[in-house]
């Protein structure tokens, strides 16, 4: 029987196999994958270091297919364009979020991306002491952000009995372009903010 032209397996095929999966809204673990692959879910392990690993190059195929690369634009440019494509990223996979925060990062292409952005900041004017602050705050931006862009549309159902809440409902948007505009207000705040810092 002649040898396949391209490999059935590799880090990269693995990590791909989970994140279509994982968009798909279906399961992503170790025997999900290797049905999703047609193999045996111990032929995995030739590859990748157990779930662990599959999280982790699930966690670059995302950042490399979402990434923002640093260029010519200044500090707040960038990091306005990053935390869209982040929402997004976090909006289409929100199942992922628990797992990818509960796991260090180690990645070489997501690695590679957080020093751009630290890169950035720096050359921008914040202060190295600070830099790991911002970026954590960046991070919690973007992570609820994205899980805000993927909840229901109607987010609040009160009832009866609420004193404002039900009232300012009436009429108010629902679905993305709720989340549309909260997200452009809570950018907005955030770089003003940053901004202001930097001045200080």
């Amino acid at each position: 029987m002649p040898r396949p032209s391209s490999p059935l397996l590799s880090p990269e095929i693995i990590g791909a196999a989970g994140l279509e999966l994982s968009r798909a809204g279906e399961p992503f673990g170790v025997n999900a994958i290797a049905r999703r692959l047609g193999v045996r879910p111990s032929s995995l392990y030739n590859h990748v270091d157990g779930m662990d690993g599959i999280i982790e190059l699930m966690r670059g195929r995302l950042v490399e297919d979402y990434r923002v690369r640093p260029g010519e634009s200044a500090w707040d440019d960038f990091l306005v364009e990053l935390l869209r494509q982040q929402r997004q990223m976090y909006a289409d996979h929100p199942q992922l979020v628990p797992l990818l925060i509960g796991k260090t990062i180690t990645h070489p292409a997501v690695i590679t991306a957080y020093d751009d952005l630290a890169t950035v900041l720096v050359d921008g004017g914040f202060p190295e002491d600070e830099v790991l602050t911002v970026i954590a705050i960046i991070d919690a931006f973007a992570i609820g952000f994205g899980l805000d862009l993927a909840s229901p549309d109607e987010v609040w159902e009160p009832g009866e009995g609420t004193r404002t809440l039900g009232r300012v409902l009436e009429g108010a948007e629902r679905g993305t372009a709720r989340a549309d505009r909260t997200f452009e207000l809570g950018v907005g705040l955030l770089v003003d903010s940053l901004r202001a810092r930097l001045d200080r």
